[in-house]
């Protein structure tokens, strides 16, 4: 009546691969992990103690578990109990929640970006990308970091500046309550201490122990005592910590107490529409075929200023550049491209006013530069109304980068009786321009290399390339917020995420291959 069931007996087969589907993901991810060579991890151990979990293993469950959607260390171990694929890749071991924890945020600091080389390298050998075409694009995750313990850089330099009035005005003030012999010190006096200057802390250091000295010599001066004890217990602390802010706020506008390393950016996952920053970090990636080659971390919301970096990265894991980089328009500046021409790399790199420049509106209208008329040989611009605008001088605008852009100045003898001139400038005067060639050289290029087949081809391919990643990671495997804090190990998160997601899309490819195989 019943099929015998017993939970008594010993019931073969033990091993449990015999459970694990011949095409299973977990066996992609145990033969990718088989193939790296033993001595790559030697950086992470150094020997000494008692032994430890092979790495091997280890590799293998954290990157199991992130394609599972798995990245708790604590929800990881309880798998490595529970679930029968994990407990075949461990071979029936049970590492702690504490021993996955700091092999992936630790002990792999130096080893990770070596093991997603050497599986890339796999993936190359096998067919899988050719390394030729390079998607880059960039999205913000949110970090793991309190949302509401911010720290603004304006708000720093306000407040640093409202201390230095303060620190000035209380060192006036002793001034004004001491004789002139009272006020010297070894030579100098306290307005020689810096009263027409910025105070530091080394300063504000150095005039407190000069009063405490004072101090020691009039006990009883209560205003000095007064001084010396704001000094000690407010101005000296708070000046030091705006210091500390300013340090940790680099060339950047925020950041979280809760975790330094993040920057407050705007999310595009912001449900309730009213534009709130959270802390977070710019995830750079480079893709070909949604395979990820090359990954990166910024503090800065804007892809612009992160591509020259991400390609430096690109090229350590690489071993060199691509050939011919796709990107969309958050790239286009003339520093970008500069880089990319001075790398020999062929930009398919749109810039801002590439879509608009396609409207009717932008071609009829008169005031845009780009609808005039350039005369290389006489250095003059010609307008739709025939007025010649001639060179003036020339200017240099220096970036945050250091990158030098030249600019160009021109101006029209007389714009008098134009019938044009209210739709090309509300100035009073003649018409100005000012104009960098090379920027305009540089989206000439571009414009040609977006509108030949190739090219076009190239960019409406961008579109299924790192965007498709991006959503397969935070909407599929539902990735939207890091669990570790710091650059340092919020990078090598991004580094488990993106060995995951090339071990699954390989393991799809082959599905793929193998139907095809039958059809």
């Amino acid at each position: 009546m019943y099929i015998q069931y017993t939970m008594d007996q010993l019931c073969l087969p033990m091993d449990l691969e015999e459970d694990i589907p011949e095409n299973h993901l977990v066996r992609v991810v145990n033969a990718a992990v088989n193939r790296l060579d033993d001595t790559i991890f030697d950086a992470a151990y150094p020997g000494g103690g008692r032994d430890s979990y092979h790495p091997k293993m280890l590799t293998k469950v954290i990157i199991y578990a992130y394609t599972q959607q798995i990245y708790s260390s604590r929800q990881i171990a309880k798998a490595v109990r529970e679930n029968i694929p994990f407990m075949w890749l461990a071979g029936r071991q049970r590492p702690d929640f504490r021993t996955l924890n700091r092999f992936r945020s630790q002990r792999m600091k130096d080893v990770l970006e070596t093991v997603f080389t050497a599986v890339l390298q796999f993936l190359s050998d096998e067919k899988y990308v050719s390394l030729e075409h390079y998607f880059v694009d960039g999205t913000k995750i949110e970090a793991n970091a309190n949302r509401y313990t911010f720290v603004w850089g304006k708000a720093v330099n306000k407040n640093k500046l409202k201390l230095q009035e303060k620190v000035h005005a209380l060192f006036a003030s002793i001034e004004a309550a001491e004789d002139q012999e009272e006020r010297e010190h070894h030579g100098n006096d306290l307005l020689e201490l810096g009263e027409s200057s910025e105070w530091n802390s080394e300063k504000l250091e150095l005039a407190a122990q000069r009063l405490e000295a004072q101090l020691l010599e009039k006990p009883k001066d209560k205003p000095l005592k007064k001084a010396v004890r704001k000094i000690r217990k407010d101005l000296l602390p708070r000046l030091l910590k705006y210091e500390q802010y300013q340090i940790l706020l680099g060339d950047r506008n925020s950041f979280s107490k809760t975790d330094p390393d993040a920057t407050f950016m705007r999310m595009k996952e912001d449900h309730m529409r009213n534009g709130q920053l959270k802390p977070g970090y710019n995830v750079q990636i480079g893709t070909e075929n949604q395979f990820i080659l090359a990954y990166s971390l910024h503090p800065r919301p804007t892809d612009t200023r992160c591509l020259q970096p991400h390609l430096e990265k690109a090229r350590q894991i690489l071993g060199k550049l691509p050939g011919t980089l796709v990107a969309d328009a958050g790239y286009g500046s003339e520093e970008n491209y500069a880089y990319l021409e001075k790398e020999e790399i062929q930009a398919v790199v749109k810039y801002g006013s590439y879509h608009k420049e396609k409207s009717k509106a932008w071609k009829e209208n008169v005031g845009k530069i780009e609808n005039w008329t350039y005369d290389k040989a006489k250095d003059t611009w010609i307008c739709p109304t025939g007025q010649t605008l001639h060179f003036r001088k020339e200017s240099k605008e220096l970036l945050e980068s250091g990158y030098e852009i030249g600019k160009r100045h021109y101006r029209s003898l007389s714009c008098d009786g134009c019938p044009l001139k209210e739709r090309c400038t509300k100035a009073t005067g003649n018409r100005e321009v000012v104009v960098s060639l090379e920027r305009l050289r540089y989206q000439k290029q571009a414009r040609a290399i977006l509108q030949s087949e190739e090219g076009y081809a190239l960019a409406v391919r961008r579109m299924t390339e790192p965007e498709s990643v991006f959503g397969q990671l935070k909407n599929n495997r539902g990735f939207r917020r890091f669990l570790l804090r710091g650059m340092e190990k919020v990078t090598l998160e991004v580094g488990w995420l993106s060995l995951a997601h090339n071990l699954l899309k390989q393991a799809a490819n082959d599905q793929r291959r193998r139907a095809a195989i039958l059809q």
